[in-house]
């Protein structure tokens, strides 16, 4: 399960690029009970979003360069600099290249060979998310790709990744835990991208009312993609868009 213990390769930090980011605000401060905080005109009002006190996302203003409604998924590294070179040399894409975040620490965004973007954080003063697993924080993160063998070698091969098919009715399901972390550090995991979508990464949210959350989010504004569903040890479950796009999941999972 995901911690506050960041060890490198995990999910540390994530935001959501919004085009109006008061409307954004609005709406997950609404689904999840956030609070949300300025950061100001200096940090071109990027927004914090917590949970008494501890900081589970972040808003961006969506730019020319990067116009889409999306959340973006931050992984833990000792180096950006050299997390940079590791992932072109893989075959991945720099879409910006690493830079300092005021003392904060410094970051890089890439989209992986299939076209997924994600970024790597290496921690200043911040060390990553001040809170995950609890409800309204994030609970797991799943990567949509065309080709599952491909992405598993390219996210080794960038993180040092441990990779294991667990079962599920059918079909098998690629869990990620970092490198030299056992069935309990798992964190992330892999699907098969449905013909004709985007590579992407997913926040899965935990709520704790599936259902009730669902209809919330409709109420807000946002839209349903998938309705909920329970799958066995695992949880409830559902896939949404804000009102402005951006996909996330939302799970009760399983005691």
């Amino acid at each position: 399960m995901l911690t506050t213990h960041y060890l490198p390769g995990t999910p540390c930090w994530i935001d959501v690029n919004s085009p109006d980011v008061d409307h954004c605000a609005a709406f997950y401060t609404g689904l999840f009970g956030w609070q949300s905080i300025t950061l100001g005109p200096e940090h071109r009002d990027y927004r914090l979003c917590q949970v008494d006190g501890k900081t589970v996302a972040g808003i961006s203003h969506a730019t020319e360069d990067n116009p889409a409604a999306a959340w973006l998924t931050y992984f833990r590294t000792p180096d950006a600099d050299t997390a940079a070179k590791t992932i072109e040399q893989a075959g991945g894409t720099v879409v910006a290249p690493p830079r300092d975040i005021e003392g904060q620490g410094r970051m890089a965004v890439f989209a992986d060979p299939a076209g997924a973007r994600f970024a790597v954080w290496q921690p200043g003063e911040t060390k990553g998310l001040g809170m995950v697993t609890e409800p309204g924080s994030l609970a797991w993160a799943e990567l949509y790709v065309p080709d599952l063998a491909a992405a598993r070698s390219f996210y080794q091969a960038v993180f040092g990744w441990s990779i294991r098919d667990l079962p599920m009715g059918d079909l098998s399901y690629p869990v990620v835990s970092p490198a030299g972390g056992g069935e309990e550090t798992s964190m992330a995991g892999l699907a098969q991208l449905e013909p004709g979508d985007t590579p992407h990464w997913l926040p899965y949210f935990e709520v704790p009312d599936c259902d009730a959350t669902v209809a919330m989010a409709q109420q807000l504004g946002g839209t349903v993609r998938a309705p909920s569903m329970s799958v066995e040890d695992v949880g409830r479950m559902a896939f949404l868009t804000d009102p402005h796009g951006a996909r996330f999941a939302v799970i009760t999972s399983s005691a």
